[in-house]
């Protein structure tokens, strides 16, 4: 089965995915609010930080959600500050459904520059620092389409003055991601994984 793997720095990124119990919590319960709190703003609710009891049942399923997507979603947040930046990697398979879903995207979606990744090929970035919608967060995706699947990373921003100071890391996360394949060899239990040619 395929799956995601990326080289985000432990220096600036700590990793949801993975992170069980006190691993890790207080970030996945910073990054949790964050993105309530920008549901709430998208919705037209009055700005305020997502519930504190939401946040922290949220942070405590997401991994065990996580660990359950096997390996096709990746999440970090921001190290210095959790409620900056939040920043997930997917693998989804090339469905027609998905292929209809992306070509009704928003003409603001057109606007997409060449990203090249040295595993994945040469994608698309697509950043929005200024939302035409106020209430939208800055955001930043990158996309490559592989034939079979399509990987996606997406970045969202809860300041619109820092977004691009935090983008030049996201692009560093962005060209480490790389899809790799489970194995069984034959008469053996054992699982082989192939690491993608660099």
């Amino acid at each position: 089965m395929p799956r995601l793997q990326a080289d985000a720095s432990p220096d600036r990124w700590v990793p949801v995915t993975g992170s069980l119990g006190f691993r890790g919590r207080r970030h996945r319960k910073a990054a949790i609010r964050m993105l309530l709190g920008q549901a709430n703003r998208a919705m037209g609710a009055e700005e305020r930080p997502g519930s504190r009891g939401m946040a922290w049942m949220m942070s405590q399923a997401a991994p065990l959600l996580m660990r359950r997507a096997d390996g096709r979603v990746l999440i970090w947040v921001w190290k210095a500050d959790p409620e900056l930046v939040v920043l997930m990697a997917q693998l989804q398979e090339l469905t027609p459904q998905l292929r209809t879903a992306r070509a009704m995207m928003p003409i603001e979606y057109d606007d997409t520059e060449s990203f090249p990744n040295p595993h994945l090929g040469v994608g698309e970035r697509l950043v929005m620092a200024l939302p035409p919608e106020p209430r939208t967060p800055p955001f930043a995706t990158y996309t490559w389409d592989t034939g079979t699947h399509l990987v996606t990373l997406t970045a969202v921003c809860s300041d619109r003055e820092r977004v691009g100071t935090v983008i030049p890391f996201v692009d560093e996360v962005a060209r480490s991601i790389r899809v790799i394949d489970d194995l069984t060899i034959d008469g053996s239990p054992e699982v082989l994984r192939i690491e993608p040619r660099a």
